[in-house]
């Protein structure tokens, strides 16, 4: 392996053990036992819930091919998983506001266990009720847990501003550190010790089933609105009314759908676009150094959150980054000539590999500063249900580029991507302007309020 690659993950290491070794009074917030309690039993819970998602990505893809199916039907299962994604999210989003969100992610653990069993059989229909299930679980995996999580935390009384600190820690741990030691983790059983590209996935069914002993044992349960008279659809009604009466929220799924439409899309062609001429390039380093990218960029978010920095303000510098970072193989594919076929990587491919490290630590910033935003702006009692609206245009917008990734060139995909970011900078943009207004004729009305009430005699 060339030295480049260590010299990139060495550096990264060293930045992220500098920051949360160096951090000072300023980015530390003093929070009381019983929060500590509940925020460590939450990340611990959502690390054992991301190591089962972790362990399963490496070799999802190499299972199928070793099944036998072909490129086209590898496509077809993941678009399966995304589309079930985008048809059954909302109505488990729903069903989680109005039956309890604990019940939701006690669902999330066992719809992905089954999904994990799938994957012992070489039956091409087995496999796509796989791919059925873990994108059922997926739109749980990123809702039900988050739902709960702030319902439960308002619920205790503890400071809304502590939010962030669990967001960010377990931001940090479950898309950081636990993505790092379960690659390492799902190589180690299925190549080392030999017992095959199945190992990971029965490790991944263990781990949720941890997780959900401990949920079972721990968690109490919330709910959105768990009123008798209202159905799916009166829940459906409600968070579309919410979307359309308020600005904030609209936009704030504008943004979502835009930048996870672009990091979906770049997961796939991150490795095209590093080895264009079948250059050797070691995909296992690369993801982990993605990752502890990834772990920068949260360690940054938890700085930022802790000193109570504007959201809405440093977001669009975020996406700006994030735009010009994706936009880096189209300029390389013009200014920088190619390798040799079948050689290391290019020049114009480590410029890339830095720009996409950029990108990754911008996912790791997107991530808790997303979560703090929805707490803020979405309502409680349809929480889960907008959660999943937001995810429909997302998963249409992932299959429509999986169904199409070779009709395009790889620069056009990533200039989209870049156009789709920098869109979602200018709706930052917009965000921070309605929100500061909002939150002026709020002020004043309680200014006014105040005076228009009579001294007392």
């Amino acid at each position: 392996m060339e030295v480049f690659y260590y010299l990139v993950f060495g550096g990264l290491a060293a930045v992220v053990a500098a920051l949360e070794l160096g951090k000072s009074g300023k980015d530390r917030v003093a929070t009381p036992t019983a929060f500590n309690s509940f925020k460590n039993n939450y990340v611990l819970v959502y690390s054992l819930m991301m190591s089962g998602d972790w362990l399963q990505g490496p070799y999802v893809y190499y299972l199928y091919s070793q099944y036998g199916f072909d490129k086209g039907d590898i496509g077809r299962l993941f678009i399966a998983g995304f589309g079930s994604s985008m048809l059954f999210g909302t109505i488990v989003g729903s069903l989680a506001d109005k039956q309890g969100r604990k019940r939701a992610c006690i669902t999330y653990c066992i719809t992905y266990i089954l999904s994990c069993i799938t994957k012992h059989s070489p039956q091409y229909r087995i496999l796509m009720i796989g791919r059925v299930l873990g994108g059922i679980a997926t739109s749980l995996l990123f809702s039900a847990f988050e739902s709960w999580l702030v319902a439960e935390h308002n619920k205790r009384g503890f400071d809304p501003q502590w939010l962030s600190i669990t967001f960010s820690k377990a931001i940090f741990l479950g898309n950081g550190l636990v993505a790092i030691v379960a690659g390492l983790f799902a190589n180690l059983l299925a190549d080392n010790l030999g017992f095959g590209p199945v190992a990971p996935f029965d490790a991944a069914a263990c781990f949720l089933a941890i997780g959900m002993a401990i949920i079972l044992s721990s968690w109490g349960e919330n709910y959105g609105d768990a009123s008798e008279g209202k159905d799916l659809m009166a829940q459906f009604k409600v968070a579309a009314k919410a979307i359309a009466s308020d600005e904030k929220i609209a936009l704030l799924g504008a943004i979502q759908s835009l930048f996870e439409g672009s990091m979906y899309t770049f997961v796939f062609l991150w490795t095209p676009a590093l080895s264009p001429n079948d250059e050797e390039i070691p995909h296992g380093f690369i993801f982990a150094t993605f990752m502890l990218s990834s772990m920068l960029g949260s360690s940054i978010a938890s700085r930022l959150l802790a000193r109570k920095m504007k959201v809405e303000g440093y977001m669009q510098i975020v996406f700006s980054i994030s735009a010009f970072t994706l936009f880096l193989p189209v300029v390389t594919n013009f200014i920088v000539p190619p390798s040799e076929k079948g050689s290391s990587i290019s020049f114009g491919g480590c410029l890339q590999l830095l720009g996409f490290c950029i990108f990754e630590s911008c996912v790791g910033i997107f991530w808790p500063s997303i979560m703090k935003m929805r707490s803020q702006y979405i309502p409680e009692e349809v929480r889960s249900t907008i959660m999943n609206f937001f995810r429909i245009p997302l998963n249409l917008f992932v299959c429509v580029v999986l169904y199409n990734v070779n009709a395009f060139p790889i620069t056009v995909m990533f200039g989209m991507c870049s156009i789709f970011l920098f869109i979602a900078a200018i709706l930052q943009r917009r965000l921070m302007v309605v929100s500061d207004l909002h939150r002026s004729i709020s002020t004043k009305a309680t200014e006014m309020t105040a005076e228009d009430e009579p001294l007392n005699p």
